[in-house]
């Protein structure tokens, strides 16, 4: 196993940061829009548990939900994010004419 370079670690760090502020922000989203109609609405104190416990449970579903893919979707190692370059078949005999 190879050592990872000063940079990797640094962008690990950023991307587990990432993570973890947009997992929080849509575990908020999703339990205000379950919760704040409740408090639009006059609704019975049962009702208004049922949609807070409701909220609570969706919103940390979001979370991890939105965590472990954006972690997923971070690749391993720096040399697999790059893209190999493009190189023309035949350097320098483009034909701009045709």
């Amino acid at each position: 196993m190879s050592r990872r370079t000063q940079a990797e670690r640094d962008a690990m760090t950023v991307e587990i940061g990432y993570a973890l502020v947009s997992g929080a922000v849509v575990a908020v989203v999703t339990f205000a829009g379950i919760f704040l109609p409740a408090l639009l609405v006059d609704l019975p104190n049962a009702a208004e548990r049922v949609r807070s416990r409701t909220g609570a449970a969706l919103g940390a579903a979001a979370f991890l939900v939105r965590v472990v893919h954006v972690l997923c979707r971070f690749p391993r190692t720096a040399g697999a994010r790059r893209p190999p370059p493009v190189r023309p078949s035949r350097p320098g005999r483009t034909n701009l004419a045709s």
